[in-house]
């Protein structure tokens, strides 16, 4: 048996998110299905992290199981044959046995872009959430320095998440204009649910002086949803990079 650790790209926007739904069309599912009907078996499609409906992807992580011996470097070949063209593998490797692509993960990259000009643009709608409002990135950066760090993120994430532990180390937050996009980086450990939306509409509250950027430990410190801004939309988002050690 051998262990396939894929990275694979998609456009978010016609999927259900990453994590197979009945009768939905989903990352996981077209996936899994096409790795069946090249392999002839079936296989366990296991993701480095889920991302929901409308989020993108350019460099989600895959592993599955398989008695197959296509070559190593013929899977993203027969794959991408197979695939819509909203999902694409990249890259392919053989790992070990007992390597998942969650669990031995050692943090992730997610990239969330703001259409800042007048009118959206027609060629990028899908993949930047248009915000044409005046905004001071200088607080906006103020405020993501202090987000970093080690804390407990319950107030910058849904209601609904179903861990316990709520605490989550986050690398950068790091804010770069270009032209009339800007660009907000999170790089971390792990994130909670809607986290980095929930972290970017809480910049975009502070960019337009709802929240000062002092506010932001007091917010961290109340363990309180209501207490943050509001979730950007998801198609903004999109999970750059996942990282493993070696």
């Amino acid at each position: 048996m051998r262990n396939i650790k894929l990275t694979i790209a998609y456009d978010g926007t016609k999927f259900h998110g990453f994590q197979v739904q009945p009768q939905l069309r989903t990352v996981q599912g077209v996936l899994q299905d096409m790795i069946e009907s090249v392999v002839g078996h079936p296989v366990s499609i296991i993701g480095s992290g889920r991302t929901d409906a409308g989020v993108h992807a350019r460099g989600q992580v895959v592993n599955f199981k398989t008695t197959s011996r296509v070559p190593l470097e013929k899977w993203p070949i027969v794959c991408n044959v197979k695939l819509p063209n909203d999902l694409v593998v990249q890259a392919s490797e053989e790992v070990p046995d007992d390597w998942h692509a969650r669990f031995n993960a050692t943090g992730k990259v997610y990239r969330y872009v703001i259409d800042r000009g007048a009118y959206p643009d027609v060629f990028t709608r899908h993949f930047s959430y248009h915000y044409p409002y005046p905004l001071r990135i200088e607080p906006m950066v103020e405020a993501a320095r202090l987000l970093e760090g080690r804390h407990d993120f319950t107030s910058f994430c849904a209601a609904a998440t179903p861990v316990e532990d709520k605490v989550r180390l986050l690398h950068a937050v790091e804010l770069i204009e270009q032209d009339h996009l800007l660009v907000i980086t999170c790089r971390g450990e792990g994130f909670l649910y809607n986290m980095v939306r929930i972290i970017v509409g809480t910049l975009l509250d502070v960019g337009r002086g709802k929240i000062a950027p002092d506010e932001i430990p007091e917010i961290l410190k109340a363990c309180d949803r209501t207490r943050a801004g509001l979730t950007a939309p998801a198609h903004g988002l999109t999970m750059w990079e996942v990282l493993y050690e070696g």
